[in-house]
């Protein structure tokens, strides 16, 4: 359980029609050599460095994204003329965006000249740091090369569509004629479900649309409440621990299970759900949507079993304190009484610090079941908590 899980899924549909040409990409002839190093946000999406006409960007890899996207900070810091387009799906609503032409966009071996870049908000909220990110690179620049993820060295290439660098256990993969991002397929229960949407830039595992997880619901499995942060906003879902789901030939067992409500993203765009990055980490990973194929290879955390709340709550660090977003359906804090909104300023009497999400005071909540551990409210109330398993 990462406890804040967010999404960067973002939608342009027919209004994609009003966007200029895509520019010419080409990729240089060493890139089997240029791998570009990332770390991962908070929120748990690929951060890396790329460059707009020239200006370092900070970006998310995102192939839950139609046409790649800068924020309305970063087109002012590098000089571009944004227009007005319309209104794109994300998860949580409907977001204005505008349209800036570009001279350049590069990144490991990958040069674009010309085109250009679609533009909307990014909030901080988006990958759970102060600040948004600058860029979304989305399948626009993607799909037409093989893309590999070696998330256990924290790199990333893009290599010509066909390569096959490494053995592994092959699926389906296109891209979506109707969204126009990366889809696959899953089963879950023996029901196979597609159009899934394979996006690196949500940081959950598995997320189902409600219909399709009614279709295929495993057993009595217990059930609680979460919230996922996208750029349309907030939205809270069900979430359940799947004991296993086949993608092609790859077992995923025990896997961490989102239900969105009825209307829900995946439902808007005509898909039965969507694959992250929570589970795309457990492997070594290539999509090449023009060779029809995703590889998965098991990666050292494949067989770890997701980290489950034992308290929750879900937070967010908000400089010497910690904001409750959520408190979890059927689990201790809300039989304790906690709300959304309460404060929290000290943990078993240590403040919360600068340094909290890397410091070991965070791992309270996924705690050993039967710790007691004690808050300070910003108020001044005092309250403790006994941890326990709850789904």
């Amino acid at each position: 359980m990462r406890g804040l899980l967010l999404a960067l899924a973002l939608i342009f549909g027919p209004a994609a029609a009003l966007m200029p040409g895509t520019g010419i990409a080409t990729l240089a002839d060493d890139a089997e050599a240029r791998w570009v190093p990332f770390d991962v946000t908070p929120g748990n999406q690929i951060r890396f460095t790329a460059y707009v006409n020239g200006v370092a960007a900070v970006a998310v890899l995102d192939t839950g994204v139609t046409a790649s996207v800068a924020s309305p900070r970063f087109a002012a810091l590098a000089k571009l003329k944004v227009q007005s387009r319309g209104m794109a799906r994300a998860i949580g609503g409907q977001v204005p965006f505008g349209w800036a032409t570009t001279r350049s966009i590069a990144f490991g071996a990958l040069d674009r000249r010309g085109g250009g870049l679609t533009v909307t908000a990014l909030p901080a909220s988006a990958i759970g740091e102060a600040q948004g990110p600058d860029l979304l690179i989305g399948q626009d620049l993607l799909a037409a090369y093989a893309l590999e993820i070696d998330y256990a060295a924290r790199r990333f290439r893009l290599l010509p569509s066909g390569r096959l660098p490494f053995r592994g256990e092959i699926a389906p993969l296109r891209v979506s004629p109707e969204a126009q991002v990366y889809v696959t397929e899953l089963t879950l229960s023996g029901q196979r479900l597609r159009p899934i949407v394979v996006d690196t830039g949500d940081g959950s595992a598995v997320t189902l649309s409600q219909s399709a997880w009614q279709a295929t619901r495993p057993g009595a499995l217990p059930t609680t409440s979460t919230i996922a942060y996208g750029l349309g906003g907030p939205q809270v879902s069900i979430m359940a621990i799947v004991p296993q789901i086949a993608i092609g030939r790859v077992d995923a067992r025990e896997v961490e299970l989102r239900i969105e409500p009825a209307g829900g993203f995946s439902q808007t765009i005509g898909a039965a759900g969507r694959i992250g990055s929570g589970l795309l980490e457990r492997y070594h990973v290539l999509l090449d949507p023009g060779a029809g194929r995703m590889v998965l290879s098991p990666g050292p955390a494949a067989d770890v079993p997701p980290l489950r709340s034992t308290s929750g709550l879900l937070t967010r660090a908000e400089g010497n304190r910690l904001r409750v977003l959520h408190v979890m359906r059927a689990s201790p804090a809300e039989a304790s009484g906690w709300r959304d909104g309460d404060q929290i300023c000290t943990i078993d009497g240590a403040p919360i610090g600068g340094d909290y999400a890397r410091s070991r005071l965070a791992g309270w909540s996924i705690g050993t079941p039967g710790r007691v551990v004690a808050f300070g409210l910003c108020d001044g109330a005092t309250r403790q908590l006994t941890l326990k398993r709850f789904y």
